[in-house]
């Protein structure tokens, strides 16, 4: 016990061990909060990465309905019926207006002839915008996260763009018959179609060679290269009697092997085994002995559950082994940034060219169902998921008005036997589906 000078009162130094558990307690402290600061950066990367996969799953309803005195009283009309039965109630769906310019109708005809041709290419290019959004996500292997990033149309992302939809007028004017736009959409797409085949058999042939040479070199002990686990001073060289073979022994039978690999054929050099490498399971060893030993030396080798491996020390073929892995993947790696520049910017070409010609068949299914002058609403509904068959009902009872031979609303999840329904299901107003689920993530 200490004493201040000058005082009879007793002072207690603190001990040097509370003093460590009071560092200790800072320290583990400090590790809390870094540990709350990664948690929190997960959460929030997971929501992002959730907002950007909601966005990329959104489903659409392109619809259109004929102008009442005004095409403005059709869309007011819809906007009340899918607001909800109280105003506190939530919306069955998010609406916008859909803008389709004045296009050329064309003789009747020709609009029956072109709504069947539209509807294939609708089903082609949809099939080409999955493709490269696809392609997009085989590419970015290891930064999927990114993918969803880089599928954007006219440097927006795909929710935007649909919602926000006018009609380019560069790329398709509208002084050109519905059938020559329709044919400049088709031409178009099917080059960017073509274009992704050449390059991607390129980049997957570029890639499978990578990939194969880089398999030769992981992997177990009996399959995989030694190219880059053996140096020449392991080997006899240049000799007319004796060769170095290399044996895979399993681990727990190192000491069988060292008590006898001399004996395994008459002409083993003595002493000559070296282990030059071993992984989880299995050890590389080296052996000398004279040439004409060396059936003798394999049969018997195998006999007793050691593999050798047929391999020949060349120098100039391991050399060109490794210049050719690095070739492969400076290739890769030049491939790469371009490539998936093209991807971006040939899916936002193909979705840009898939959105026009769902507007050109909401167009010309209006004008044959609503006929002349044209005068309909194209409108945009983006429904609630929990809400899509009450929608449907409201939806229908809007316009069952408009064709009285309209089917009953059947629910697309149900399946009767027997029943074949067209893959366009029929509704009284004109309907359009939008689905910007592009991605199957495995």
């Amino acid at each position: 016990m200490l004493r201040a000078p000058g005082s009879g009162a007793p002072q207690h130094p603190t001990p040097i061990r509370n003093a460590g558990a009071d560092w200790g307690a800072c320290a583990q402290t400090c590790l809390s909060l870094l540990a709350c600061v990664q948690w929190w950066r997960l959460i929030l990367t997971s929501l992002f990465s959730g907002a950007l996969l909601s966005a990329a799953m959104t489903e659409f309803w392109l619809i259109s309905a004929p102008g009442e005195k005004t095409c403005q009283q059709t869309w007011d009309k819809m906007m009340a019926a899918t607001r909800g039965a109280h105003p506190s109630a939530n919306s069955l769906s998010t609406n916008s207006k859909f803008s389709i310019p004045d296009l050329k109708v064309g003789t009747l005809d020709v609009l029956v002839g072109l709504s069947d041709e539209l509807a294939k290419l609708d089903s082609f290019v949809e099939s080409v915008v999955k493709k490269v959004a696809q392609y997009m996500a085989d590419v970015l292997e290891d930064s999927r996260d990114k993918v969803l990033e880089n599928l954007l149309a006219n440097g927006v992302d795909l929710v935007t763009y649909i919602t926000r939809f006018q009609w380019d007028m560069a790329k398709y004017p509208i002084k050109q018959s519905l059938k020559n736009i329709s044919e400049i959409i088709s031409k178009q797409v099917t080059q960017i179609d073509n274009d992704l085949k050449a390059r991607a058999s390129a980049y997957n042939n570029l890639k499978g060679n990578l990939q194969n040479l880089e398999r030769k070199n992981a992997g177990s002990l009996l399959t995989r290269s030694l190219a880059d686990i053996v140096k020449k001073e392991d080997f006899v060289l240049d000799s007319e009697y004796l060769i170095t073979m290399l044996a895979v022994v399993p681990k727990a039978s190192y000491a069988d092997w060292h008590r006898t690999y001399e004996t395994l054929a008459e002409m083993v050099v003595p002493r000559s085994t070296n282990l030059l490498f071993e992984d989880q399971d299995s050890g590389l060893f080296s052996v000398t002995l004279f040439r004409k030993a060396i059936d003798d030396f394999k049969h018997k080798a195998r006999e007793n559950k050691f593999t050798v491996r047929d391999f020949q020390y060349n120098e100039e073929e391991m050399k060109a082994d490794k210049e050719e892995m690095t070739r492969l993947s400076t290739d890769k790696k030049k491939q790469f940034g371009p490539l998936v520049r093209w991807l971006k910017v040939n899916f936002s070409e193909a979705f840009i060219a898939w959105i026009h010609i769902k507007a050109l068949r909401v167009f010309v299914e209006s004008v044959l169902r609503y006929g002349l002058p044209v005068n309909f609403q194209a409108m945009l509904l983006q429904p609630s998921k929990r809400s899509m068959k009450k929608l449907r009902e409201v939806l229908y009872d809007l316009y069952k008005h408009l064709d009285s031979s309209a089917a009953a609303i059947i629910d697309a999840s149900m399946d009767i036997p027997g029943l074949n329904l067209s893959q366009q299901e029929y509704y009284p107003y004109v309907y359009y589906k939008i689905d910007c689920n592009l991605l199957d993530f495995k």
